[in-house]
């Protein structure tokens, strides 16, 4: 368009030319300013007729889809993807409403467990324990001991010695299971040079040390294995079948395996059922061979049974897969709240020195990791031993030790 009179300066020329090309744009302020420049350009006012001639004139136009549009539509684009973020902020919030939700209830559910003792059951008492940082993720000694209700701490000893490796960069759980009968140097205790101690036997003297029987642990696997332990948990009979009934009302999906009895093969074995103790005597339960769902007392039995071919070798594998049953299963989301229950529980009737905050800030993320599967190991490997005995008489386990160390450095545990 070119500039018909000179009414108006070149600014204004310029200005009606844009409005005149870009007509179908325009907003209802710029309509009114196109008008105006329009009937300043005539020297005159156009009637209302003409007016409406020029729009619709305009509005027929062709468009050029190559033409930079106004500001205006580039406003238009920015407040539909200012829109599109919050609604992505507002799904944010409700997720993180969320998440505090069902961590308040798993800490509802975990002060119900650690409040929830009765009876006989008492809150056990944290010992002494001097824990150290591993090179990669948290090292967790586990001690099952063969304590009953009413039974003192210095006259139960430990059916099961385990090292749990939890948040290792492979994202992978291990456990290492050390037969009780591993000889063992223990300072103080054992003749000079001399491996001539049961690793259970540590111990044994550290609970009548003033309580420190994790500790005299500790130290001992320290001495011969180079581990560092980071934390300890003690669990008992009671405590085990309590927990396990909590976090599994319908029981644990087991594939109950037996070796050999005298030479034979067996379908079923008679167990001693140690919780149903009655004065002195212990009863037998019969498991069978094959998968079948297990309570805690059942499980309790199967984990501690060592009287087929395998003796304790036998028994500390079961213990392993017994423990890998309960990680995994326990992946299940619904065990999210009576998980909790059995945490709390584990903690009051446990001796044990995890932090709340280790189980607030890891928990969730261990149990992810047993999805990855659970690298197990048992020191000493089945017939990887000299027959030896103790200072006692007792037959015992002579090992390589520093075999031992590599495989476990190996392993990511050193």
């Amino acid at each position: 368009m070119s500039q018909k009179s000179t009414n108006l300066s070149r600014q204004e020329a310029l200005r009606l030319q844009y409005l005149d090309e870009n007509f179908h744009y325009l907003n209802k302020k710029e309509r009114k300013e196109y008008d105006h420049l329009r009937r300043k350009e005539r020297g005159e006012e156009l009637s209302s007729s003409s007016l409406k001639a020029n729009r619709e004139q305009a509005s027929k136009q062709t468009v050029d889809v190559n033409q930079k549009l106004p500001s205006y539509s580039r406003a238009e684009e920015h407040q539909t993807v200012n829109t599109q973020g919050f609604k992505l902020k507002r799904l944010i919030k409700w997720i993180a409403v969320g998440l505090v939700l069902v961590l308040l209830g798993m800490l509802f559910m975990f002060f119900k467990g650690l409040m929830g003792t009765t009876g006989d059951q008492q809150a056990a008492e944290t010992e002494v324990f001097n824990g150290e940082d591993a090179a990669d993720g948290v090292n967790i000694l586990i001690l099952g001991t063969d304590g009953r209700i009413g039974d003192s701490s210095t006259d139960t000893r430990t059916d099961s010695i385990m090292v749990l490796n939890v948040g290792g960069q492979d994202k992978k759980m291990k456990l290492v299971s050390f037969m009780r009968d591993t000889l063992v140097h223990i300072d103080d205790v054992s003749s000079d040079n001399e491996y001539d101690q049961k690793l259970n036997v540590a111990y044994t003297i550290g609970e009548q040390d003033n309580h420190q029987g994790a500790e005299w642990m500790r130290q001992t696997l320290k001495n011969h294995f180079g581990l560092n332990i980071k934390y300890y948990a003690l669990v008992d009979f009671s405590t085990f079948a309590t927990v396990v009934d909590t976090l599994f009302p319908n029981g644990v999906e087991m594939d109950a395996r037996f070796s050999t009895v005298d030479g034979e093969e067996v379908e079923a074995v008679e167990v001693p059922d140690d919780l149903n103790r009655k004065d002195g005597l212990v009863p037998n339960q019969t498991i069978s061979v094959g998968k079948q769902r297990m309570d805690g007392r059942t499980l309790l039995n199967y984990a501690r049974f060592r009287k087929d071919d395998e003796g304790d070798f036998g028994r500390t594998r079961r213990q392993q897969e017994v423990l890998a049953a309960i990680f995994q299963q326990i992946k299940d989301p619904t065990k999210l709240f009576t998980g909790s229950e059995a945490a709390g529980k584990v903690f009051a009737l446990t001796s044990t020195n995890i932090p709340y905050h280790f189980l607030l800030t890891n928990g969730l993320g261990v149990l992810g990791n047993a999805k990855n599967g659970i690298e197990k190991v048992t020191v000493p490997e089945y017939g990887d031993w000299e027959d030896a005995y103790d200072s006692y008489g007792g037959q015992g386990l002579l090992i390589d030790f520093e075999r031992y160390q590599e495989k476990l450095t190996q392993l990511g545990l050193r």
